[in-house]
C-alpha cells in the first residue's frame, strides 16, 4: 500500500497551507474512531454493491448485450464526460496536486445508486438506469485506473502523484464485484429477498453518508474543514451540475425520449462517493489526504441537493406535460384502430344487401362509374 511507503514531508505540500495540513492530517490518522471509520466505509460499500446487485436482473442483462445502448451511455458519461470534467474544474481553479487528485477520483468514479432512486422520483427509465450503473461499475475495474493515469499527468512531478496506488484503486474496485454477484445470484433465487435488500441498501447509503459526514467532521476538527479551499467548495457545487447537464445533452443527442434523457442525466451527474471515499480512506495516508477526504463527501451533499431540485422541479412543472404525453399516445393508438377498422369495413364491402318481397336475399353489384 501506498500509505505506509508515504514519506511524512510529501504531506506539507498538499494542502493549501503547507503542514497546517500535514498536522491536521496526522491528527486525522491518530484518533480512535479511524479504524471504526475504516470499517464502516467498508461496509457500507459492500452493502450498496450487494444492493445494486440485487436490482439487476438476468434477463435485462441479456436484452441490454443485444441493445447495448445503455452500456454505450455509461462509457461515456462515467469515463469521458465525468474525468474530463473533473480534469478541467481542476485546471480552471488551479487545484494544487492533493485537492486534484480527490477530484479526480470522485470524476472517473462509477454511477452511484442515488440516481436509481431518483430515477424513480422523476419517472424514469428504470431498467435503463441500473443497467448504467451496474455496467459503469463493471467497466470501472479496467476504466477507472487508466482515466486516473492519463488525467494525473499534468501534476506527475508531485509526490501523491507519483505514489497513486493505481493498483490498490484496482484491487478496490476488484473486491466490489463479490458483493455485485452475490446480489445477482439472490435476484435469481430469492426475488422478494432481492427487492428488500435493495431497499436496504438505499437506506444505508443515506444514512452511512450522514454519519461519515458527521464523523469526519469531528475527527478532523472545524478548523482544519476552514482551510478546504473555496474553489474546493465551488467544484463540489458545479461538478454535478455539469454532469446533469451532460448526462441531458449526451442522451438527446442519442434521440431518446425524455423520461430516457431524464434518467441519462442524473446516472451521469450521480457519483458512487462511498467507492471514492473507500479508495482515499483505504489506499492514502491520513498524513497525505488531510481535509481532501472531505470531498466526495462535500459532493455527495451537493449531487443529492441538486438532484432533489431536479425532482422538485419536475414534480411542479413536468408531470402534467408527462401526463398528457402518455394520454396522447394513447388517444393516437385509439385513433389509428378506428382507422384500420373503416378501412377494413370499406374493404370488404363489395356490393349492397337488399330485402326483397319473398324474404330472397340478393346482392346488387356496385356500379362504377367510368
Amino acid at each position: 500500500m501506498a500509505s505506509s511507503a508515504q514519506p511524512p514531508a510529501a504531506a506539507g505540500g498538499g494542502g493549501p497551507d503547507g503542514g497546517s495540513l500535514a498536522g491536521g492530517g496526522e491528527t486525522f490518522g491518530d484518533r480512535s474512531l479511524s479504524q471504526g471509520l475504516s470499517v464502516l466505509v467498508g461496509l457500507g460499500l459492500c452493502v450498496t454493491m450487494l444492493g445494486l446487485g440485487c436490482a439487476v436482473e438476468l434477463g435485462q442483462l441479456g436484452q441490454q448485450l443485444r441493445r447495448p445502448v445503455g452500456l454505450l451511455l455509461a462509457l461515456l458519461g462515467q469515463f469521458v464526460a465525468m474525468p474530463l470534467l473533473a480534469f478541467l474544474l481542476a485546471l480552471i481553479f488551479a487545484l494544487d496536486e492533493v485537492a486534484a487528485v480527490a477530484v479526480l477520483l470522485c470524476g472517473c468514479c462509477p454511477g452511484g445508486n442515488l440516481s436509481n432512486l431518483m430515477s424513480v422520483l422523476v419517472d424514469g427509465d428504470m431498467n435503463l438506469s441500473i443497467i448504467m450503473t451496474a455496467s459503469s461499475t463493471l467497466l470501472a475495474l479496467f476504466l477507472m485506473p487508466l482515466c486516473l493515469w492519463i488525467y494525473s499527468r499534468h501534476w506527475i512531478n508531485t509526490a501523491v502523484v507519483q505514489l497513486l496506488p493505481l493498483g490498490a484503486v484496482s484491487l478496490t474496485l476488484g473486491s466490489t464485484l463479490l458483493p455485485i454477484g452475490l446480489g445477482v445470484l439472490i435476484r435469481y433465487r430469492h426475488p422478494r429477498a432481492a427487492d428488500l435488500l435493495v431497499k436496504i441498501s438505499l437506506w444505508s447509503l443515506l444514512v452511512t453518508l450522514v454519519v461519515l459526514f458527521i464523523l469526519t467532521g469531528t475527527m478532523l476538527g472545524p478548523d482544519l474543514l476552514a482551510q478546504i479551499p473555496a474553489s474546493v467548495y465551488a467544484i463540489a457545487v458545479l461538478m454535478p451540475l455539469a454532469g446533469y447537464a451532460l448526462g441531458y445533452g449526451l442522451a438527446t443527442v442519442f434521440k431518446m425520449p425524455p423520461h430516457c434523457r431524464r434518467t441519462v442525466s442524473l446516472e451521469t451527474g450521480c457519483q458512487n462517493v462511498q467507492l471514492c471515499t473507500a479508495i482515499l480512506k483505504l489506499t492514502f495516508s491520513p498524513e497525505l489526504i488531510g481535509s481532501m477526504y472531505m470531498f466526495p463527501l462535500l459532493y455527495a451533499l451537493f449531487q443529492s441537493a441538486e438532484a432533489g431540485l431536479f425532482v422538485l422541479a419536475y414534480k411542479m412543472y413536468g408531470k402534467d406535460s408527462y401526463k398528457q404525453d402518455a394520454l396522447g399516445e394513447e388517444e393516437d393508438t385509439d385513433i389509428s384502430y378506428k382507422k384500420l377498422k373503416e378501412e377494413e369495413v370499406a374493404d370488404t364491402s363489395y356490393g349492397t344487401v337488399t330485402t326483397e318481397e319473398h324474404n330472397s336475399i340478393q346482392m346488387e353489384p356496385t356500379q362504377t362509374a367510368l
